[in-house]
């Protein structure tokens, strides 16, 4: 597969307004309630959530739960302990990480319909910095959507986080940013299933 960095087509830095959020913010102290939240959704009263308390406490906005691949991703992302849990202070990280990511949704749902289309999805990997063909971002939509040829704001969040991931993971392999990397079946493989998605 190969990438060319800048020249219309494939993945470079991303430059813009609407940059996706590339790693977790430090935690607001001054956001409302999070403690309230945090505890009503804690419903061991143990001090972490796990992805079930979790998705009870998420709303993608359409009234529909929260995608759990999505969940358990965001749970993956912030886990420090990787006991598939997170306590407080990520749970305020994870909250902000939100946040960052539904302003970015927002500004690409131009009809406020809650649901980005193919052409929006596109506009936002155009925004983010990468020239995906008609083609992928068909593909993209028919890999992550659960709505009818529409992606919910959850179902964005995955796309975007397994696009930079997979980015991520051909960017160190890529050491002369050719856009080209060379590697065997089972280096490949691992790259795949190594990547958060």
């Amino acid at each position: 597969m190969a990438y060319q960095y800048g020249q219309g087509q494939g993945y470079q830095q991303p430059q813009g307004y609407n940059n996706p959020p590339a790693r977790p913010p430090p935690p607001n102290p001054n956001q409302p309630n999070l403690s309230q939240i945090f505890q009503a959704v804690d419903k061991d009263r143990s001090g972490f959530i796990n992805a079930q308390e979790l998705q009870s406490a998420l709303s993608n906005g359409t009234h529909i739960p929260f995608n759990e691949e999505t969940i358990k991703l965001m749970i993956s992302m912030f886990d420090s302990s990787r006991s598939g849990q997170i306590n407080f202070e990520n749970f305020q990280r994870l909250w902000a990480y939100i946040n960052q990511w539904q302003q970015t949704f927002r500004g690409f749902d131009r009809d406020n319909s809650g649901f980005v289309d193919q052409n929006e999805l596109a506009q936002a990997f155009q925004q983010f910095g990468y020239r995906f063909s008609q083609d992928f971002i068909g593909l993209l939509m028919r890999k992550f959507n659960r709505h009818n040829g529409k992606m919910a704001f959850d179902d964005f969040i995955q796309c975007c986080v397994a696009v930079q991931s997979l980015t991520s993971t051909f960017a160190s392999k890529d050491s002369q940013r050719k856009g080209q990397i060379t590697v065997g079946f089972e280096e490949f493989l691992s790259m795949i299933f190594s990547v958060r998605t």
